[in-house]
C-alpha cells in the first residue's frame, strides 16, 4: 500500500522535475527565439547560426555517456543539482558574450550541464514509483519539453523586447540557479531514506529488493544488448525532428511563411501545445496498455512506433502545402505524434532495465538521440542557405523519423536482465 510519506515524496519529486524540465527547455529555446536578433548583431549566415545552435547538441550528446553512470552511482540529488547549477551559470554567461567563440563555449557548457536532466527523471521514477504507475508521471515530466517551447515564444520574446536578448539570457540563468538550489535542498535519493517493509514492497511490486550498485562490467555490458542499440538508433528519429522544430521553427515561420517575429511567437505556441498533449497521452496510454495485459516493453513500444510513423506522415504535407493554416495544422499533428513517441521512449527506459541501470540506459538512448539530433540545425541551415526553402529539411526529418520507428520495432524486444 502506498503510504502518505511515499505520496509526499512522489509529489515533491515530480514538481521539482517538471520545474527543472521547464527551465531546461526554456534555456535551450533562448537562442532560437533570439535567432534573428543574434544573427543581425553578430552578422551570421544561416549556416553559421546552424553551427551555433548545434554547439549545444554535441556536448550534450557525449556528456550522456558518463552521466548515466554518475547518476546510477552518485544519485540524482547531487548529479542533477550540479548539472542545473552548471547549465544555469552557462545560460547567464550567454548574456555577456562578445564574440561567436565565447558564445560557442557558453552553449557547449549549457549542453554538458543539461545532460543529466532526463536520465535523472528516469532514475527518480524507477526509485520512487511502482512499475504500474510510472507512465503517467513520466508523461507529465517529459511534457515540460513541449510546455516550455509553447511558453517560450510569448515569454522569451517579451523578455527580449523588454531587456534585449542579452538581458533575456541573464534573467533565465538566474532563475535556473534558484531552482538548482531548491532541488538539492528538498529531494532525497531512495538510498538516503529509511523505508518501511511495506513501502519497499509497494515500490518493488513485491519482488525482492535489489539495492546492488551498478558495476563497470554491467555498464559495458549494455553495449552488447540489441535493445540498447535499438534505443540508441531509434531515439535519433525522435530527437532529429524535435530539435529541427525547436531550433528552426521561429525562423521557418518568419522566412518561409512571412510572419513578423511577434506574430510568429504566438503561432509557434500552437504546435507545442499539441506536443504537450502528445507527451501527456504517452503516459496514460502506456499505463492503460500495461493494465490491459501487454508486456511492459510492448506497452511503451507500440505507441512509440505509431508516433514516429505518424509524425513522418504529417511532416510531408507540411513541407508542400501553400496554406499557412494547413502548414500549422500538419506541423501540430506531427508535433503531437513525435512527442507521443518521445514520452513513450522515456517510459520505455524505466521498464527496460533493472533499477540500478535505468539512468545508464536512459543516457545511452539520449546520447544516440542527440548525436543524430545535433545534425538537424546544421543540415537545415545548409539547406536553407542553398535552396532558400525548408522543404527538403522537413522531408529529411520525416525519413529519419521512419528509420527510428524501424529500429525500435526490430531491435527492442525484451528487457535487459542478464549482463553477466
Amino acid at each position: 500500500m502506498k503510504t502518505a510519506r511515499l505520496k509526499k515524496i512522489q509529489t515533491a519529486a515530480l514538481i521539482l522535475l517538471v520545474l527543472s524540465g521547464l527551465i531546461n527547455y526554456l534555456d535551450r529555446s533562448t537562442l532560437s527565439i533570439a535567432n534573428s536578433a543574434v544573427r543581425a548583431d553578430m552578422d551570421l549566415s544561416a549556416a553559421e547560426m546552424g553551427l551555433l545552435l548545434s554547439a549545444f547538441s554535441l556536448p550534450y550528446a557525449f556528456a550522456q555517456l558518463p552521466m548515466g553512470a554518475l547518476l546510477d552511482r552518485l544519485g540524482a540529488r547531487f548529479t542533477l543539482g550540479f548539472g542545473m547549477l552548471l547549465w544555469s551559470v552557462a545560460q547567464l554567461a550567454g548574456g555577456f558574450v562578445r564574440t561567436v567563440n565565447q558564445f560557442f563555449v557558453a552553449r557547449m557548457l549549457l549542453g554538458v550541464g543539461e545532460a543529466p536532466q532526463f536520465p535523472a527523471g528516469a532514475k527518480v521514477f524507477s526509485e520512487w514509483f511502482a512499475m504500474k504507475e510510472r507512465g503517467r508521471p513520466t508523461g507529465i515530466f517529459v511534457a515540460s519539453t513541449t510546455i516550455a517551447p509553447a511558453l517560450a515564444p510569448p515569454l522569451l520574446t517579451g523578455l527580449m523586447f523588454a531587456f534585449g536578448w542579452r538581458g533575456m539570457f541573464i534573467i533565465m540563468g538566474a532563475i535556473g540557479i534558484l531552482i538548482a538550489i531548491a532541488w538539492y535542498a528538498i529531494y532525497r535519493d531512495r538510498r538516503d531514506v529509511q523505508l518501511t517493509p511495506e513501502e519497499i514492497a509497494y515500490l518493488d511490486d513485491g519482488q525482492p529488493p535489489d539495492d546492488r550498485a551498478m558495476t563497470s562490467a554491467e555498464w559495458r555490458g549494455l553495449f552488447r544488448q540489441r535493445a540498447t542499440w535499438g534505443m540508441i538508433f531509434g531515439f535519433m528519429g525522435v530527437i532529429y525532428m524535435v530539435w529541427l522544430y525547436l531550433t528552426w521553427l521561429p525562423a521557418y515561420l518568419e522566412q518561409e511563411r512571412g510572419l513578423p517575429l511577434a506574430t510568429a511567437g504566438w503561432v509557434m505556441s500552437i504546435p507545442y501545445l499539441a506536443g504537450t498533449f502528445g507527451q501527456l497521452s504517452s503516459g496514460v496510454l502506456a499505463d492503460h496498455l500495461l493494465a490491459r495485459g501487454l508486456k511492459p516493453i510492448n506497452s511503451r513500444k507500440l505507441p512509440l512506433c505509431i508516433g514516429l510513423v505518424c509524425a513522418a506522415a504529417f511532416t510531408v504535407p507540411a513541407a508542400y502545402t501553400a496554406s499557412l493554416t494547413w502548414a500549422i495544422a500538419f506541423i501540430s499533428l506531427a508535433m503531437y505524434f513525435v512527442n507521443l513517441a518521445s514520452g513513450s521512449a522515456w517510459a520505455l527506459v524505466s521498464v527496460a532495465a533493472p533499477r540500478r541501470l535505468v539512468a545508464s540506459l536512459g543516457s545511452l538512448q539520449n546520447f544516440g538521440g542527440y548525436l543524430g539530433g545535433s545534425l538537424a540545425p546544421v543540415v537545415t541551415g545548409v539547406i536553407v542557405d542553398r535552396t532558400g526553402s525548408f522543404v527538403y529539411a522537413l522531408l529529411i526529418a520525416a525519413a529519419v523519423s521512419l528509420a527510428g520507428a524501424i529500429a525500435y520495432l526490430l531491435l527492442v524486444r525484451e528487457p535487459i536482465i542478464d549482463l553477466a
